[in-house]
Formats: C-alpha cells, structure tokens, sequence
C-alpha cells in the first residue's frame, strides 16, 4: 500500500497544507486558518483522500505557530516528521518556479519528506510535544474561562435589559468595549455638573 506525503508549511495565522501520492503528484493544496475547527477538517479531508493509505506529515517548526496543530496531530496518533527550515530554503532551490509562496513551500516539504529517510518524527514524548501539551491545556483554559464570562455577562443582561441583550452580541469585542463605557458615562456626565 502507498504512502501518502502531506508538507505542512506553518505561518502565524494561516498554514498551507499540501498533499502528494507516491508519485508526487498533488493530491491536495490548501491554505487554512490557524484555528482548530479548520485544522480539525483538513486533517479529515487528508484521512478521506488518504483511503486507508498511511499519511505521514512533515512540518518546518515545531513551536509557536505550528503548536496547536502539532497537539492535534499527536493527541490522534499522526506521524509528524521535522525538517528544519533552512534544510527546506536550500531544498527549494531545486525546484522550478520563481518566488516563495507557502504553497511551494508546503509541496518542497511534502516531497522532502517523500524523498528523505534522514528526517526525525516529532514524538508525544518530546519536550516539544510536552510544551503543546501545557500550551494546548492553557488554552483550553482560557476558552473555558471566556465562556463562563461571556455567560454570566448574558444573564446579566437579560435580567436588566433583555433588549439589549438580544441586540448584542458579546461574543464579540465591539460590545464588550461599549458596555463599560455606557456605565462610566453617566458618572462623569454627573461629576461634571457638580463641579
């Protein structure tokens, strides 16, 4: 059974993700959003054109950017291969075109990790990987965190002007912004006519 090769060229709010056959030839070429909905989906878009051929991924960085993806990846069992970047910059001066794209990029990976057996898999185990681990968990954290807030400022709402709270949307930041300031204002509207 072949294997499949997806490159992975990492960037701080968008990755381009790239699939090849055997062959080398693209099976997919996608830029997606740093966010795990999307993450989540080009993983299962590259499992289903994968059709039960093993998929091995290769990655340029293995902190910061690529961090939540890389978590994903290894928290379902997803080989990870490393190529550093400047084995990659050198690489994609083999290939044709002009210009770095992160599409080209992403296929220079992909094929490098075709071609080499020298490249290291990233493992659960790593520091690295503990570091996604704390990052991921913080995260998550945080998302919790925000919604209980989000919440509670909802009930809030509701019980004192269910109008408004119908009108906002305090997910968002506008309105979080705009409820303080309509507090304040009167206070200051209040001080002023005393002085």
């Amino acid at each position: 059974m072949s294997r499949i090769w997806a490159g992975i060229d990492s960037g701080k709010g968008h990755h381009h993700g790239l699939l090849l056959d055997a062959e080398g030839k693209t099976l997919l070429s996608r830029l997606v959003a740093n966010d795990e909905p999307e993450l989540v989906d080009l993983v299962g878009d590259v499992l289903g054109l994968a059709d039960g051929r093993p998929v091995t991924r290769a990655i340029d960085m293995t902190g910061g950017e690529p961090a939540l993806l890389l978590a994903l990846l290894l928290n379902h069992g997803q080989e990870v291969l490393y190529i550093p970047g400047r084995l990659v910059n050198r690489a994609s001066d083999g290939y044709r075109g002009e210009g770095k794209t992160d599409a080209r990029d992403a296929y220079v990976i992909a094929d490098q990790a075709r071609m080499r057996r020298d490249l290291r898999p990233i493992r659960p185990g790593d520091e690295a990987a503990i570091d996604l681990k704390l990052l991921t968990g913080r995260r998550a954290d945080l998302v919790e965190d925000r919604t209980r807030v989000v919440n509670r400022l909802r009930g809030t709402l509701l019980s004192m002007f269910p109008a408004l709270e119908r009108a906002l949307d305090v997910t968002n930041i506008g309105p979080l912004r705009l409820l303080p300031a309509t507090r304040r204002q009167p206070q200051s509207v209040g001080s002023a006519s005393l002085g």
